[in-house]
């Protein structure tokens, strides 16, 4: 079981304020890895640094960046170079998604503004894969390292717009189409990464959740769960096992591969 441990070792974690930005990091840190989160977002840092940083003894820290600037990612992996050391580990977790509470604007197929999905894909496919670049280049530098692409179910099937039929929006709800191409993105070039990189001893996997517990609304989650063999919605804790296996040694030969969490949803 030692092989799971991540004594030592150093993550960035990006989009760490978002909603499973900070269940990837404690992962790491309950695992032994000391981690720099970032994000755009600022509020709420000073309680997140507190809650983790003090249970993991100052093994925790956050930086402000957006994954669209080199420069800001750049001056990232130079703090955690001299707070830390080199980073071995990367969770490529920044995202945008559309969730169905909270709307101030619907659109149809034929509405959605350009700049919204190339937002989306600025994000979730670009910036993720110009974290790999700075980071990655670090990891081949310091002989080796893992980077977890986070991706989605939605990346290999679309969601069912029965889903989201009973929320009072006009138009009705729909869940922005480039999000799924974006994270469909991730796992390919996940797969490209894997195998330019296999040589330097950087691994590059997809870990794609999918129906994750997140306050969502009880009818979404009565037609939801009954499209899972399961039954049931997952719970975040369930996120932190197959991370850590990707993190460490545990999947010393694992690479170029996507690892789905979604209680079997998109087995039939």
């Amino acid at each position: 079981m030692s092989k799971f441990s991540l004594d030592g070792r150093v993550a960035i974690v990006t989009g760490v304020m978002g909603n499973l930005g900070p269940v990837w990091a404690e992962a790491l840190l309950e695992a032994g890895a000391s981690v720099v989160g970032f994000d755009l977002q600022t509020e709420d840092t000073d309680s997140l640094i507190a809650q983790l940083g003090g249970m993991f003894s100052g093994r925790f820290a956050i930086r402000h960046a957006d994954v669209r600037s080199r420069k800001e990612l750049q001056a990232v992996l130079a703090w955690c170079r001299e707070k830390f050391g080199p980073p071995s580990i990367l969770v490529n977790n920044a995202g945008i998604d559309q969730p169905p509470g909270g709307l101030s604007t619907s659109y149809d197929m034929t509405t959605v503004p350009f700049e919204v999905c190339e937002t989306i894909f600025g994000v979730n496919s670009i910036g993720a894969f110009q974290c790999a670049q700075v980071f990655g280049e670090s990891m081949i530098e310091s002989g080796g390292g893992s980077i977890i692409n986070i991706g989605s179910m939605y990346g290999m099937i679309s969601p069912d717009s029965r889903m989201y039929d009973h929320i009072e929006v006009d138009p009705p709800f729909l869940k922005p189409p480039a999000y799924g191409a974006s994270k469909a993105a991730v796992v390919n070039f996940s797969r490209y990464l894997a195998s330019h990189w296999a040589p330097h001893g950087v691994r590059v996997n997809t870990l794609s959740p999918g129906g994750i517990l997140g306050g969502q609304d009880e009818a979404f989650k009565s037609k939801f769960c009954a499209r899972v063999p399961m039954g049931r919605m997952g719970n975040a804790e369930e996120l932190k096992g197959p991370l850590v296996f990707l993190a460490s040694d545990a999947s010393s030969y694992v690479t170029g591969t996507e690892i789905l969490v979604d209680g079997g949803y998109t087995c039939w």
